[in-house]
């Protein structure tokens, strides 16, 4: 079994819009539930204050998160409407492969941190359940 990816993306909540974005990622998270099977962990963290969150996403593996991503294009489009894509910053934990990092790359834009650490030391217990 391959080692699994791991993605963070952190992004600021346009004012007011916060219970949007909850809704919207609650659709999101029914369709990635329904869909993913090998996604092993989908959630969004909000800030305590409403104007930050993060979506922390364990995959199975890289080949998941390219599948993710063709699976939930419309609901990133959507959520331009309560986020502000220019505070993104996305960090991914794993060994994505060209065409994937430059997917990531792509999504971000110009002037949004994408931060690959693939793995170095440790060990992995997932392969094992």
């Amino acid at each position: 079994m391959a080692d699994p990816f791991i993605f963070l993306n952190t992004y600021d909540i346009r004012p007011g819009e916060v219970e949007a974005f909850k809704r919207g990622f609650q659709r999101t998270a029914d369709l990635v539930e329904a869909q993913e099977p090998r996604m092993l962990y989908f959630a969004c963290h909000v800030s305590e204050d409403g104007t930050q969150a993060t979506t922390v996403q364990v995959h199975a593996d890289a080949d998941n998160m390219a599948f993710h991503m063709q699976l939930i294009g419309d609901q990133i489009r959507a959520a331009g409407e309560y986020l502000e894509w220019s505070s993104m910053s996305i960090r991914i934990y794993g060994s994505p492969g060209n065409t994937l990092l430059e997917q990531m790359r792509q999504m971000a834009g110009s002037g949004i941190s994408v931060t690959v650490s693939p793995p170095v030391v440790g060990f992995n217990r997932f392969s094992e359940t």
